[in-house]
């Protein structure tokens, strides 16, 4: 498994698991076989977790695992596993946030995942138009400058947004965003602004929920509804990016690619993102330890230049999304917005 440094003594594996689809809401999960299964993923190289305050159980989880690996395997093996949480207040509290509420935020994560400190807190506000981001950033400094958080981070703020944080003297790690093949809003600013002040990129939705895989090639455009909110929302980009045919098209190439690699498309489409400028490591949804040997592939594909240019002439066909990193989605009217989830602490 490739390996990064996203700061002095923090080191993470490029792939990340992601904790999503251990929450509430995606079936019955057996805690005992969820932890062996996140055993597993450390011992095989991904030392690396995500999970927020929202993902339902799944900090807890973790917590548990945490207990396990160190009982199995010492406290220094332990000491390379990076848990990364997210802060999500509903869009509901904004108006009326303050610095109490975001410390008791913060302290339950920190007894969910049995860390004194947690590793990596990554700040995510759901409407940019409602005041108190910034002043929330500070309060995370604070509560760095306490102990309680070792790096502060960033989901899906836009640039100009994430330029005021910087400028404030907030110190950000790096900031967790949506980017892929399919989506490729990042290359517009937030590139060229990770460069100029040091924070790494780490991304999601880089096979576009199940999109971006062997299971649709050669197959028709999906009616609505949708089986999930996920898929709805990646086919609104799929949309946006040029459409069903050109979207086949994106699948035959990665497909021709795979063929040479001897793997799948999965696997060539978020390979294809740790080339890009600035991303440290791509997160990978893993439901259980099924998709370990597919996950561990990412990191072992090297592309070639030819392959790369073979992307890069499908890519040029495509659309432009619209406006910066998460813009689309911010619009709680539009096609994109309308379709979130706003108030997931309440249980939305």
């Amino acid at each position: 498994m490739q390996r990064t440094t996203l700061a002095k003594d923090y080191e993470i594996s490029r792939v990340i698991r992601g904790g999503w689809q251990m929450a509430g809401g995606h079936g019955a999960i057996d805690a005992d076989t969820a932890v062996e299964d996140m055993i597993a993923f450390a011992d095989a190289g991904i030392t690396t977790f995500d999970c927020a305050d929202i993902y339902t159980g799944v900090e807890e989880l973790i917590g548990r695992f945490r207990l396990s690996y160190r009982n199995l395997r010492g406290r220094e093996a332990l000491e390379r596993i990076r848990v990364h949480t997210k802060f999500v207040p509903d869009l509901a509290v904004l108006p009326s946030i303050n610095k109490t509420y975001v410390e008791g935020v913060i302290d339950t994560s920190r007894k969910r995942l049995n860390l004194d400190c947690l590793d990596l807190v990554q700040f995510h506000w759901w409407a940019l138009d409602v005041p108190g981001w910034l002043e929330t950033t500070g309060w995370l400094k604070d509560l760095q400058q306490e102990g309680k958080i070792a790096k502060i981070s960033a989901t899906n703020f836009d640039s100009d947004h994430m330029a005021a944080i910087i400028a404030s003297g907030v110190p950000i790690t790096s900031l967790q965003l949506q980017y892929s093949l399919l989506d490729r809003r990042p290359e517009k600013r937030m590139v060229a602004l990770a460069k100029q002040h040091d924070f790494a990129l780490l991304c999601y939705g880089t096979v576009a929920g199940g999109f971006l895989s062997d299971r649709w090639l050669g197959k028709l455009e999906p009616e609505h509804p949708l089986e999930n909110r996920s898929l709805t929302k990646y086919k609104l980009i799929i949309d946006d990016f040029g459409g069903w045919d050109l979207f086949q098209a994106l699948l035959s190439t990665l497909r021709q690619i795979a063929d040479r690699h001897r793997t799948d498309i999965a696997t060539i489409a978020s390979a294809a993102m740790l080339t890009r400028p600035g991303v440290a490591a791509v997160i990978v949804g893993a439901r259980n330890r099924a998709h370990l040997a597919a996950n561990l592939a990412i990191s072992d594909v090297s592309l070639s230049a030819g392959d790369e240019a073979q992307i890069a002439a499908l890519l040029a066909e495509a659309h432009p999304l619209d406006g910066d990193v998460y813009t689309l989605e911010r619009d709680r009217e539009g096609r994109h917005g309308s379709i979130m989830k706003y108030n997931l602490n309440k249980g939305e």
